[in-house]
């Protein structure tokens, strides 16, 4: 990933409302979400989470498909995983290093 891209997705999660709409299409999985799920789920008129999607679709975080009459949307993983490793990439120095049981590394 490079600097420019990792500094969109990260601006597009600078945001209360899209960082709980991303983090809920993760926890969904490959099997994504309506709009209308959505909306109601995070309690955000249809129009503010149109914008919201916009800007997380923009910054690569998120895919959208047309299911039948329905716009389903999906976390891009391989996007996520890229700018997780961009931002760790340096980590220990960039040799192996020894993680904790909560997932962080435990040299640093």
């Amino acid at each position: 990933m490079e600097e420019t891209q990792a500094v969109k997705a990260l601006a597009a999660l600078a945001q209360p409302v899209r960082l709980r709409l991303f983090r809920a299409l993760v926890v969904t999985g490959p099997q994504g979400l309506t709009p209308g799920t959505i909306a109601e789920g995070l309690g955000i008129s249809s129009s503010a989470l149109s914008f919201h999607l916009k800007e997380l679709v923009h910054a690569g975080l998120i895919t959208v498909e047309r299911s039948s009459r329905n716009l389903i949307y999906r976390a891009e993983f391989g996007q996520m995983n890229a700018l997780l490793g961009y931002l760790t990439e340096n980590c220990c120095e960039g040799a192996a290093c020894a993680t904790t049981p909560a997932g962080g590394c435990a040299t640093c």
